[in-house]
């Protein structure tokens, strides 16, 4: 774990002995992989500092300088913050993990549109003063459940969402679904589509998007003919997971819009677990989300 703070507008970092002889250029090209548009602001700005001096670029760092990196300017943002009583999972200076209850989107659809996650989230980093830029890295469903992680510099959301591209952000769904799977693991790797009969609903499409998902089964007896399973995706198509178990004949429970037959408030599927390395601190980020509305959607469930 690197030795890291925030000061005012500045995130610092003491240069370890692995980034000895990197340069600065190198570090934004090569570690990071930044985008080039906000290196070349920073580099115009001429605001990164080591030592508390305007840095040269291209000089070798050495163990134990201080580099400086204004990350955390303020600045106007056009989410309206909306106390919503989020549960926040995680939080550092960099980017938070909230807690999605069912209901709300994860961002707005339209300028009406204040109910959302992001909206909340708005408000909760408001409330502690923080007038930063706000992203949201990936999305859930209205009614699904979970851990969403957000970007509160635009650093940190062109890096995470990179991240996420490259398959490093591994993020764990719990489900259930109607009747017993044969198998105890497997995957599921039939492209998704828009359904042309359905506004909104997707289908399997040898014309659709790549889309993979793996499930594992775990042991549960609370319910009969249902299966408890787990799903990380190499995808993230719209509505992925819903369609792929309906595709198998085993649609989630509750979605009545994938073909289950039993009726609840919301299909039974919760984003519970995400885990990638800190971009800034390369601390190893564990999160779990616990279940919002158990145990009327999840019943009897201890993982």
């Amino acid at each position: 774990m690197l030795k890291t703070k925030k000061i005012g507008q500045q995130f610092t970092i003491d240069i370890p002995k692995q980034w000895e002889t990197r340069t600065i250029e190198s570090l934004f090209k090569d570690h990071w992989k930044a985008p080039k548009k906000l290196v070349h602001e920073l580099r115009m700005d001429k605001s990164v500092l080591v030592n508390g001096q305007e840095a040269n670029w291209t000089s070798p760092l050495h163990l134990g300088d201080t580099l400086s990196i204004p990350f955390f300017k303020p600045e106007v943002s056009t989410v309206q913050p909306t106390y919503l009583d989020i549960a926040i999972l995680y939080e550092d200076d960099h980017l938070l993990i909230a807690n999605k209850p069912a209901g709300i989107d994860t961002h707005p659809n339209s300028e009406e549109d204040d109910h959302s996650l992001l909206n909340g989230v708005a408000f909760h980093l408001q409330s502690k003063g923080e007038l930063y830029y706000i992203k949201h890295i990936h999305r859930l469903d209205r009614d699904t459940t979970g851990a969403v992680i957000f970007a509160k510099h635009r650093m940190a959301g062109a890096i995470l969402d990179r991240l996420l591209e490259e398959r490093k952000i591994k993020r764990t769904y719990m489900a259930l679904v109607e009747g017993k799977l044969k198998n105890s693991s497997g995957t599921i790797s039939d492209p998704i589509g828009r359904d042309r009969h359905h506004p909104t609903r997707r289908r399997v499409s040898p014309t659709g998007q790549t889309a993979v998902t793996h499930y594992n089964v775990h042991v549960y007896e609370a319910k009969k003919d249902t299966s408890l399973i787990s799903c990380q995706l190499d995808t993230g198509r719209t509505h992925q997971i819903r369609v792929h178990l309906s595709s198998i004949g085993h649609p989630l429970i509750g979605d009545i819009l994938y073909g289950s037959s039993v009726k609840l408030s919301r299909q039974a599927l919760h984003a519970y677990k995400v885990e990638f390395t800190h971009p800034f601190t390369e601390e190893k980020i564990l999160c779990k989300a616990p279940f919002t509305d158990s145990p009327s959607i999840f019943p009897d469930i201890n993982i």
